[in-house]
């Protein structure tokens, strides 16, 4: 048997590239690499994003009609086997770059990407509180695509209000290391799956719009 190479993506939403979530995944990248799994890093949180238009280009020519950050990932999403979006907490939700990130990349690559089955896991960085909503909020893109989520030991979270505090979070650091082995062995397995009876099918046929023709 062909010998798999497996990668991840990490999407670092946060406007610092050396900031908390970067630590968090400085520790997540190692346990990853440590069990044969490649990751690159995508920079979002300081990037110049705007939100979906709703215009549905997409759906016709099968890109976002702005040609940004979104439409340099899509072919690394259709390569990947995971993707972890790493984000700060605002007001109790995510960084608003990462979310229009990941609306307009989930819906742009909703026909030509496969999503079946890849990966994902949320990571959030927060001060003090915040981080369940905003951890729950990314969550959703995975839910809605098939994709199995990654849990840890705790919530994949690290408290702290800069890189050097998250230092003192020897927890949240652990997290980071559990979820790291935790989303290896799990794509492994899932590839093992795979190669033995395929993927799970996925019905795509029926959509309920609550319409009627009889009105009561």
């Amino acid at each position: 048997m062909e010998h798999k190479t497996f990668k991840v993506l990490l999407l670092n939403g946060s406007g610092h590239t050396k900031g908390c979530v970067a630590r968090a995944f400085d520790e997540l990248e190692k346990a990853l690499n440590e069990n044969g799994i490649l990751t690159e890093w995508i920079q979002v949180g300081n990037k110049d994003i705007r939100g979906c238009i709703g215009c549905n280009y997409c759906r016709n020519l099968g890109k976002c009609v702005f040609n940004d950050l979104v439409n340099e990932t899509a072919p690394k999403l259709a390569e990947a086997d995971g993707v972890v979006a790493g984000t700060p907490v605002y007001y109790g939700g995510p960084n608003g770059q990462l979310h229009a990130f990941m609306d307009r990349l989930f819906y742009s690559t909703s026909v030509t990407v496969d999503l079946n089955q890849k990966v994902g896991a949320t990571v959030v960085s927060s001060r003090r509180a915040g981080s369940t909503s905003a951890f729950d909020s990314i969550n959703h893109f995975f839910t809605m695509c098939s994709m199995p989520i990654v849990s840890s030991t705790y919530w994949n979270e690290v408290h702290g209000f800069s890189a050097e505090e998250i230092e003192e979070d020897l927890e949240g650091l652990q997290t980071m290391r559990n979820l790291g082995r935790n989303m290896a062995f799990l794509i492994k397995a899932i590839q093992a799956q795979k190669e033995k009876e395929g993927l799970p099918e996925q019905e795509r046929e029926i959509l309920t719009h609550f319409h009627s023709e009889v009105r009561h």
